[in-house]
């Protein structure tokens, strides 16, 4: 089996301040750079840059070969610990970005290793050149004369030898001393038998393979890939986009009712029928889709159906894509909710961990069930335009882990039934939102 190396580390400067990360995928067996990546991600901590290179890394390890064996070095004791399970996530933003970095390889061909910073230059430079690029109001593109394939070793050499950045005299691509000691002894007072066991289970449940009803077809060949134009480099190939459809009106919609996947599973209204017929209408003229997948609620395999006839494709099931369950909630409307669980209601809107009454999912949950489907699709569909019809809180999901917001951005958003929106993916691991909630094709002419 193959063997990968990646190298990642991501800082801020402020913590929370402008941030970066950066990555490096290197050949096990030749030492030779394979792959580069960074990227300014505005204003958050040291700890989420961190998690956001490691993702950025593994994306652009599975994007060169998804069945290869991965060994991730990092110079952050806090990530490091808490990949492997032996330290409890309990920062909010860092549980969804931990399932995701959890789920892109199966259990088992990952292993994680703590480095000194000295031996973590190349993704320090590249998280810095990042958040250099960002304060310049540039993105970071990979410098003239800098191409893969050059030995690893050549730039701890070259940046040894470079001065620090004048924008930021220390460079600190991760914690300083001080903070990380700070960390590192919070966290290891926490670790107990418990912590480990929860924290083996998020990555477990988070890195489970596709549902066996899953009718995505197996990942195409990357030699199909074209090349792209933009800022991405020209090897990149061209990104894969998913056109977010939410499905039509149902009788519940107008009503404001929860309605997830353990209720009744409605179907499309008479007002959802013609929704869908409007924007199967509008796909249909823009003439962009290449295949569409749906959630395996009624709702959603109506609208599919509707649309996919309407653009002779066939439809494939992604239970990844289904609603969250919402327990007790299922049919009542918010006040109703607020009347009989206040206590559930109240601590569900306060935390993402937290669940519906009578055993529904969290939103930390769903993330992870999203995010797994979502690299299921890309490995399915590279460089492919696909409609996924989908619901509120997948496209919310999706969206959200696009721009690395933070889970309370879910209520922050408007998404009106039958609405489109659209998030492309690239191969270094960079994502990029361009559509949300368009509901002009519902408009009368």
């Amino acid at each position: 089996m193959r063997e990968l190396i990646v190298e990642a580390d991501g800082g801020s400067r402020g913590n929370p301040g402008p941030a970066g990360y950066g990555a490096v995928v290197i050949d096990a067996a030749t030492g030779r750079i394979l792959a580069r990546t960074a990227e300014y991600l505005g204003v958050t901590t040291n700890n989420v840059a961190e998690y956001r290179g490691l993702l950025a890394g593994l994306r652009a390890a599975r994007a060169l070969d998804a069945s290869a064996a991965v060994h991730v070095r990092m110079d952050s004791k806090l990530v490091v610990e808490q990949m492997t399970g032996r330290w409890k996530i309990r920062h909010p933003d860092l549980k969804p970005l931990a399932a995701e970095a959890a789920a892109l390889f199966p259990p088992g061909r990952v292993t994680y290793e703590w480095i000194p910073r000295e031996r973590n230059r190349h993704a320090d430079r590249l998280a810095n050149e990042a958040m250099d690029a960002g304060q310049r109001g540039e993105q970071w593109v990979l410098p003239p004369g800098e191409g893969d394939g050059e030995p690893a070793g050549a730039d701890a050499q070259d940046t040894a030898a470079s001065p620090a950045s004048p924008a930021s005299p220390a460079s600190p691509a991760s914690p300083d001393a001080a903070d990380e000691r700070a960390v590192t002894a919070a966290d290891e007072r926490a670790v107990t038998a418990a912590d480990e066991r929860a924290a083996g289970a998020v990555a477990a449940a988070s890195a489970a393979p596709a549902p066996a009803s899953s009718s995505v077809p197996a990942p195409a060949s990357a030699s199909s890939a074209t090349p792209a134009a933009g800022w991405a480099p020209a090897d990149l190939g061209p990104p894969t986009a998913f056109v977010l459809l939410r499905h039509g009106e149902t009788p519940l919609t107008p009503q404001k009712r929860f309605s997830g996947s353990g209720g009744s599973d409605p179907s499309l209204s008479e007002v959802g029928r013609e929704q869908a017929e409007r924007v199967a209408a509008a796909l249909a003229r823009r003439g962009t889709i290449q295949a569409v997948v749906t959630s395996p609620l009624a709702r959603t395999r109506e609208t599919a159906k509707i649309v996919a006839d309407r653009l002779g494709l066939e439809v494939a099931v992604e239970d990844g894509l289904r609603e969250t369950d919402f327990g007790a909630w299922e049919g009542l409307t918010f006040g109703e909710v607020r009347e009989r669980h206040p206590d559930d209601l109240a601590a569900w809107l306060a935390s993402p961990d937290a669940a519906p009454t009578g055993g529904g999912e969290s939103f930390t949950a769903t993330a992870a069930r999203v995010a797994a489907a979502r690299d299921r699709l890309l490995a399915a569909y590279p460089g492919r335009t696909v409609l996924l019809v989908t619901h509120v809180t997948p496209i919310k999901t999706l969206v959200r882990l696009a721009l690395g917001a933070p889970p309370e951005s879910l209520f922050r958003m408007e998404l009106s039934a039958a609405s489109l929106s659209v998030v492309a993916y690239y191969a270094d691991g960079n994502a990029s939102l361009r559509l949300l909630n368009d509901t002009s094709h519902l408009r009368l002419p």
